[in-house]
């Protein structure tokens, strides 16, 4: 029988193995979790605002889809919102933040700390629908209902400038006898560009006639809105999925590999104890 102690196999190489093997066992989870995470993806109906939509939800029960995907072109429902900082930018949903940061003396540490003071945000948004990509005359549009309730990402940032504070030598010094004095001026623009290619998933209701209405689930799956199309979206998951399953195997050969390392060094070492004997 093999036997060997820890004098024959440093401790050190026992946590490397260790952890080798847990690492690649969290990896595999996680993989398995993104596998479902797709499977589930590839089993939502994808459609565009098209009269394919809209036959679809009419023949459903209550004139309505609990969950699927829909790729659309961004257009506003009346005037657009026009950006704050950049010209003949308009689109649909605005978030503007502006930020003071400001030092202020630390007598322990002697040091400036900064610190985010009188912090502006608005939020701006008007009605807005998914229409078909490149169709010139839309017969079916799709209106999105409380895009801000959606968890994905989907705002392009148009505007970031940041001003730093340029005072004299004379207000420097007053500031440094009060303790506090500016250091920056931070501002934000965020915006949801109109013709922006969009995909939302969530719930598809037919209202009056043949308006559409994309809102949040009522069945507890995620409302999610992206500026990507389905595809794209799918093959996103495939990459991380894929990354997964790579750091898997690594982990696990190079645990499996120092392993048996270990052990051929300890079959080595015993062979020697025996010849000797």
């Amino acid at each position: 029988m093999l036997v060997f102690t820890m004098d024959e196999s440093s401790p050190l190489t026992f946590i490397c193995v260790g952890s080798s093997l847990l690492f690649s066992r969290l990896f595999y989870n996680l993989y398995q979790e993104k596998k479902r995470e797709i499977q589930q993806i590839k089993e939502i109906q994808k459609f565009q605002p098209n009269e394919d939509l809209l036959r679809t939800v009419k023949a459903s029960p209550q004139k309505r889809l609990p969950y699927v995907a829909v790729e659309g072109v961004v257009q506003p429902v009346g005037d657009p919102l026009e950006s704050k900082y950049k010209p003949q930018c308009f689109g649909v949903i605005q978030k503007v933040l502006v930020e003071e940061t400001w030092e202020m003396w630390n007598p322990t540490s002697r040091t400036w700390i900064r610190k985010k003071m009188n912090t502006n945000k608005s939020n701006n948004m008007v009605p807005f629908h998914l229409v078909c990509p490149g169709a010139f005359v839309s017969k079916v549009a799709v209106k999105v209902q409380s895009p801000l309730e959606a968890v994905e990402p989907y705002l392009e940032q148009v505007y970031h400038k940041v001003k730093y504070a340029r005072d004299g030598l004379l207000d420097f010094v007053v500031q440094d006898l009060v303790g506090e004095r500016p250091f920056c001026l931070e501002e934000t623009e965020n915006i949801l560009r109109v013709g922006t290619p969009l995909t939302g998933f969530g719930e598809v209701v037919l209202e009056q006639g043949r308006m559409l209405k994309l809102q949040p689930p009522t069945n507890g799956q995620p409302y999610l809105l992206f500026t990507t199309n389905y595809q794209t979206y799918l093959e996103t998951h495939e990459s991380t999925a894929t990354m997964w399953k790579i750091l898997t195997a690594i982990f696990g050969l190079a645990g499996a590999t120092l392993l048996a390392w270990t052990l051929y060094r300890a079959y080595q070492k015993y062979e020697r104890r025996r010849g000797r004997n």
